[in-house]
């Protein structure tokens, strides 16, 4: 009996829902453009903590030398760099290998070192440290024990500049949970008061059904469930746009803080299940927040 009720009320959310759909898409229209809003701040969101995570793994070295060290010398030092846990050589870049680099960064202003008489960029040993496997000390080890080499002039590390880069993350990240909840009630504001005027649009229907002895629970249910669909029809295709967008803009777009890269990722298909599951309760809960205003009236 159970089972029958329940097939009837979902066949009768579909029929009011193709009776009425030009409210409906209207309604689905609007509820886009709130969860697009929604949706493009989270997807800002997962960017940046995963920008933090992927900073936080692993940090660059660069050894400075005094004057153009020998071959010798080199592999001396990246001998003793392969003793220590988490270390990769990324390459040995000689005095006139910088300067080639600084000339193409410089493109057409790169006549402006013409008239150097000498190189005064050192040559360097570029690595790279894992912290996963070399933890927090590891840096401050190897910056100690390379700068009592005679030859090298000096060592610098990304550590403190990943420390700053993570601070401001986190503050970011706090800002954005306040302003993911405001756009989040905003949302919500917005799909209630679309789903409110699709309901007094079949205000007569529902004042029928009253008058030949339908429950208020009999009445709101098949606008419950059309609420859901609503909801999940919506946040489907404020998804759909926002991966349009990525695919077509985003992934074009190289975004740089230093000399690192930061790739842009999408959502992942977990996200995306638990975003489309949350749009179905917003619109559940829009519809019972509208219907519960309705039958007060």
């Amino acid at each position: 009996m159970k089972i029958t009720i329940f097939h009837y009320f979902i066949r009768q959310a579909m029929v009011n829902i193709f009776e009425n759909r030009l409210v409906h898409l209207i309604g689905i229209g609007t509820m886009s453009i709130a969860f697009l809003i929604f949706y493009t701040f989270i997807l800002i969101f997962v960017n940046l903590n995963y920008w933090t995570e992927e900073q936080g793994r692993s940090l660059t070295m660069s050894i400075y030398f005094k004057g153009e060290p020998d071959r010798v010398l080199i592999e001396n030092i990246e001998k003793e760099l392969f003793l220590f846990p988490g270390v990769t050589i990324k390459g040995f870049v000689s005095k006139d290998d910088a300067m080639k680099s600084l000339r193409r960064k410089l493109g057409d202003k790169a006549g402006l070192l013409d008239g150097l008489k000498e190189n005064p960029l050192p040559a360097s040993l570029e690595i790279i440290l894992s912290r996963d496997k070399g933890g927090d000390s590891l840096p401050y080890q190897l910056k100690t024990k390379l700068e009592k080499i005679d030859t090298v002039d000096e060592v610098q590390y990304s550590q403190e500049w990943i420390r700053r880069f993570q601070t401001v993350m986190e503050a970011i990240k706090i800002v954005g949970m306040i302003f993911g909840g405001l756009l989040f009630l905003a949302a919500l504001f917005i799909i209630t008061n679309t789903i409110k005027l699709t309901i007094y649009s079949r205000k007569e229907e529902i004042e029928i059904l009253k008058l030949v002895g339908a429950t208020n629970r009999f009445v709101k249910i098949p606008f419950m469930i059309e609420g859901s669909i609503q909801g999940f029809l919506g946040g489907a295709v404020a998804l759909i746009i926002l991966f349009l967008v990525y695919i077509i803009v985003i992934t074009r777009i190289d975004i740089r803080i230093g000399f690192a890269s930061l790739d842009i990722v999408f959502l992942s298909p977990q996200f995306i299940l638990f975003l489309l599951f949350i749009s179905v309760i917003i619109g559940f809960i829009g519809s019972t927040i509208s219907l519960g205003r309705f039958f007060r009236t």
